[in-house]
């Protein structure tokens, strides 16, 4: 049961690979999303049930994220037309995260991915809010609210060691 945490995570990294290959506006896509969804609240308190937390399902939970995000943006942003202010946003968004990153790498000699509220939030907002895209791109630009204090506060975590 120990490792349950760390299959489940590997299986949301496969199920991000497949909404590739599913259609947007596919039942198949939306079935993926919500197990992603909520396989990546899932694992972590599987993980802490069974006291299994470890640096390594850590790391493959960040990366899962990653996957998760990436292969839902290939595919929704050739779908929805966001304003160039959004793209703005998301784009200083990134060079917060990229610069959090080479922080850590010269600071600390490794990437860090810290797991903090403000990121989990961030996370659950942004899965809530891609389904309401359909109606309005307000949930999405509270979220890039969100995202952006996140993002910041990354930062201070990478740089502060707390």
């Amino acid at each position: 049961m120990t490792q349950l945490p760390n299959i489940i995570t590997a299986v949301r990294i496969v199920g991000s690979l497949g909404l590739l290959f599913c259609d947007v506006m596919g039942a198949a896509f939306w079935t993926i999303y919500a197990f992603c969804g909520i396989s990546d609240i899932a694992d972590g308190g599987l993980a802490r049930k069974f006291m299994s937390v470890t640096k390594t399902g850590a790391l493959l939970d960040s990366m899962a994220d990653i996957c998760f995000v990436v292969c839902c943006s290939l595919k929704l942003l050739a779908v929805f037309e966001l304003p160039l202010w959004l793209w703005i946003w998301a784009g200083v968004i990134v060079t917060i995260k990229v610069i959090n990153q080479m922080s850590a790498l010269v600071m600390q000699g490794r990437c860090i991915f810290p797991h903090t509220i403000a990121n989990k939030v961030t996370g659950f907002l942004l899965f809530i809010a891609i389904p309401l895209l359909f109606w309005s791109i307000i949930p999405l630009a509270f979220v890039a609210a969100v995202a952006t204090f996140a993002a910041a506060h990354e930062g201070y975590f990478i740089r502060t060691n707390s």
